[in-house]
């Protein structure tokens, strides 16, 4: 069954308010490429989580992983209700992301640029050991300055690992102070397949997975805006770890029912 976004939205903003803590549109930039990954790509059980030929998917921006959970608790891996407990003490679900924790986390993640060398680890040992799965990682514009990143593309094309990947949120968010520029170009010169797409459209994404790239691992740049869908926090920094007021929050449920 396929998600109403705007559920999911609400529950990200629900969590969040409980809480006093998250980021916010940091969730809501990748919300669109979560569904896709799981409503029509990724093959898992979440009644299995570690099944051996399941489908890998790395969060390796995890400041972002309000959107994960709600996507995880809405697929199955744990009850909805766990939602309510974001940010607390005794709560499997915190800001960041935790494998031991969470069902379906593969990876804890948190610091920038590890999330997807460990993707590229992932596809390199199911590459040795003939597992059939795929592995997609989704890092953040601003986390590809870290050199890890381009250290690890460079290793996945010498490796042809056609079994990977990576998908870029690319909002812009750190423009005013390290632009990333072109990173279809830069992933292309890297020897990977790379198209780039609307991050907020379902259709195009799905499209964008489905890109035949037979012996490369694939970039997909998805343009994205932080804080997609709400109309006060749509392209505004002030809202990047900002906790919404009652009031703000039931401006957000009249525009999301």
């Amino acid at each position: 069954m396929v998600t109403n976004i705007n559920q999911l939205r609400l529950s990200i903003v629900q969590a969040c308010l409980a809480s006093g803590e998250g980021h916010i549109p940091s969730a809501l930039s990748i919300l669109d490429i979560l569904l896709v990954l799981y409503d029509k790509v990724l093959q898992f059980d979440p009644k299995n989580p570690t099944d051996p030929k399941r489908d890998r998917f790395v969060l390796s921006k995890g400041h972002g992983s309000l959107g994960l959970y709600a996507v995880l608790a809405d697929k199955g891996f744990f009850p909805k209700k766990e939602l309510e407990s974001f940010g607390q003490f005794t709560s499997i679900l915190g800001g960041h992301p935790d494998s031991l924790k969470v069902p379906g986390v593969e990876v804890s993640t948190g610091t920038l640029g590890h999330g997807f060398p460990t993707a590229l680890g992932m596809a390199l040992a199911m590459r040795i050991t003939k597992n059939k799965a795929r592995v997609y990682t989704l890092i953040g514009d601003g986390e590809s300055n870290e050199g890890t990143v381009w250290e690890s593309a460079l290793l996945a094309s010498h490796h042809k690992l056609d079994n990977l990947v990576c998908i870029v949120d690319h909002n812009h968010s750190t423009d005013r102070a390290v632009s990333v520029g072109d990173m279809k170009a830069k992933f292309t010169a890297f020897d990977w397949t790379a198209v780039t797409v609307n991050g907020h459209d379902q259709k195009e994404i799905y499209e964008a997975l489905n890109t035949p790239h037979v012996g490369k691992p694939l970039a997909i740049v998805a343009e994205t805006i932080k804080g997609f869908g709400s109309t006060m926090m749509t392209g505004n920094p002030a809202w990047h770890h900002k906790t919404p007021t009652k009031e703000e929050y039931a401006e957000m449920v009249r525009e999301w029912q």
